[in-house]
């Protein structure tokens, strides 16, 4: 030891020094008895130095120490490291320690006792063990979780199963087993689909980062088409596995296709039906009106009466026939790419209704509608029926028909709004329904599809139709559509 380092211990005593220590330390002699005791001891175990030293060790009640401390147990190597036990706390509760333990000899060698340096860990251990039984307590929880789901899926005759992040198949429900029987160990690709790799559009990958992929595949094995639905399921040990639920829409895709032949095969039926309609009415109002201007001084008014309500009834014919062609062909029009100035739809509307405006007296007023994607031609028919509605039946008493529109929260509202009569309540649904006409029907022309066709275009592009009574009396006709602007 060199000058410098004398002189350190000199100054600082090697007992001041332990008492510096931060951890609890104590010595023994080789009759385990207690020679000193530090105050980080005294803290940790609630007995002071003049309580400890002269002591058996074995006061603190030790467990395991007291029957197996190991200090001068020559066959056990030297200094002994991390060795967990337990003490009486001097107020009665028991303190968790970790321990280092050594043994002391003098300057000639000779064994002279034993030094113990420990340190309090019974909030570690407390909090330790308090994890420990919030992880099984949790883990209990998932378990029963996969219980209760393997229930819910046996009990479902959609198939559904289980796979693991290495495309192995872990779970099947009775209704998949139905069809596979007992799978052993496969991987989901091979049992499913019958690939020997994995799938190209495999979504294993999404669902385990979280998502939930939808898919629409045919499975060999049944020979039927599937909706499936590919969801992430949370393991006890963190892991994510697939859950894949098949739904069958083999039968919903054949009604699919049968229905789009059908509504195909009407669409010619009535396209050839009122071409080969049309074909005999047109002369047969024009003979009509040749013999009523040619000859209707020379016949007597039976005959005139006769001839003007062959013309007025082709005429109604044709009307009919071109309303129901309209309705017929609503649905086979694609949405545009740029919106629709609803305010040059109405100008053209207008102006095709001039005559019939003129005529009643009618004063259309149209604020600023904006825009609405929606095909020209369907908002043509659509605007046309309304006001050619409120020109059948609202303006003898009052000529004002007003068009406006509300935008807002994702929604389109278009009205049409006259002063006239109104709509009895009971016939607001009635009056939408193709050939139902309301009470004054009878004193009006018209066909009855016009404002089934103003519904029918409204409910192909997710929107809805009705009708409200005008304030002060009349009815407003209210369209309204989720904005697709």
């Amino acid at each position: 030891m060199d000058k410098q380092a004398n002189r350190f211990f000199e100054a600082y005593p090697l007992e001041k020094l332990m008492q510096t220590i931060t951890t609890g330390l104590f010595l023994v002699n080789t009759e385990m008895q207690v020679v000193y005791w530090n105050e980080e001891a005294e803290r940790i175990t609630g007995y002071a130095a003049t309580d400890a030293v002269g002591k058996h060790c074995s006061f603190l009640d030790g467990i395991p120490c007291d029957k197996h401390c190991g200090l001068f147990e020559v066959d056990q190597a030297k200094p002994i490291t991390g060795i967990g036990c337990s003490v009486v706390h001097r107020d009665g509760h028991r303190i968790e320690l970790t321990k280092n333990i050594d043994l002391l000899y003098d300057a000639e060698g000779e064994l002279i006792g034993g030094i113990e340096a420990f340190v309090d860990i019974s909030r570690l251990k407390k909090l330790q063990n308090n994890l420990k039984e919030e992880v099984a307590e949790r883990t209990a929880e998932l378990v029963q979780e996969q219980r209760n789901l393997s229930s819910v899926l046996d009990g479902m005759t959609d198939l559904a199963y289980i796979c693991t992040a290495d495309f192995e198949i872990s779970f099947m429900n009775r209704a998949m087993q139905e069809f596979f029987g007992e799978i052993g160990v496969r991987k989901c690709y091979e049992l499913m689909h019958g690939l020997p790799r994995i799938c190209d559009d495999c979504p294993l990958p999404q669902v385990v980062k979280g998502d939930i992929v939808r898919q629409e595949r045919s499975l060999p094995i049944t020979g039927r088409t599937y909706e499936i639905i590919h969801s992430p399921l949370y393991q006890a040990d963190g892991s994510i596995r697939k859950l894949g639920v098949c739904r069958d829409i083999t039968a919903r895709l054949r009604n699919e296709a049968e229905l789009k032949q059908a509504n195909a095969d009407l669409d010619a039926f009535v396209s050839t039906v009122s071409h080969d309609l049309r074909s005999p009415l047109t002369p047969m109002i024009g003979f009509a009106e040749f013999l009523l201007e040619q000859y209707g001084q020379k016949l007597d008014k039976t005959a005139v009466s006769c001839l003007t309500e062959i013309e007025s009834s082709g005429r109604r014919m044709q009307a009919l026939l071109e309303d129901l062609l309209t309705l017929a062909r609503v649905g086979q029009i694609p949405l545009p790419e740029k919106p629709v100035s609803l305010n040059r739809v109405l100008d053209e509307v207008c102006q095709e209704l001039a005559v019939q405006i003129l005529r009643t007296g009618a004063r259309i007023e149209v604020a600023e509608l904006s825009t609405l994607r929606l095909p020209e031609s369907l908002l043509v028919d659509l605007f046309r029926n309304l006001l050619r509605n409120a020109l059948a039946y609202a303006v003898d008493s009052n000529p004002l028909i007003e068009v406006n529109a509300d935008r807002g929260h994702g929604r389109v509202q278009l009205r049409v709004v006259d002063h006239g009569p109104g709509v009895p309540v009971e016939e607001r649904e009635l009056i939408f329904e193709p050939f139902q006409r309301g009470i004054r029907g009878d004193q009006t022309s018209g066909t009855g599809v016009g404002l089934a066709t103003v519904r029918k275009i409204a409910r192909l592009y997710q929107g809805r139709v009705r009708v409200e009574e005008t304030l002060g009396g009349g009815a407003t006709f209210v369209v309204e559509f989720f904005d697709q602007a």
